[in-house]
């Protein structure tokens, strides 16, 4: 299950049109180890997911509606 989130959230990244994991971490105040280590399936809080979704505008429902998750 945190892979298929880590490569959801990667997606929503890649749509949002940044290539790199660093930049998109660095311009959104979340430490780009941790990022990385979302987006690959490891370690995510939901604090941390509450944030990223905040960022894609995105509420909970949305995110996990229709993925399987």
């Amino acid at each position: 299950m945190l892979e298929s989130i880590g490569k959801k959230i990667k997606n929503l990244r890649l749509d949002k049109g940044y290539s790199s994991y660093e930049t998109f971490a660095i311009e959104n105040d979340i430490d780009r180890k941790y990022y990385w280590s979302i987006e690959k399936g490891r370690n995510i809080s939901l604090v941390y997911l509450k944030r990223i979704l905040d960022v894609h505008g995105l509420t909970f429902e949305e995110f996990f509606k229709d993925s399987g998750i």
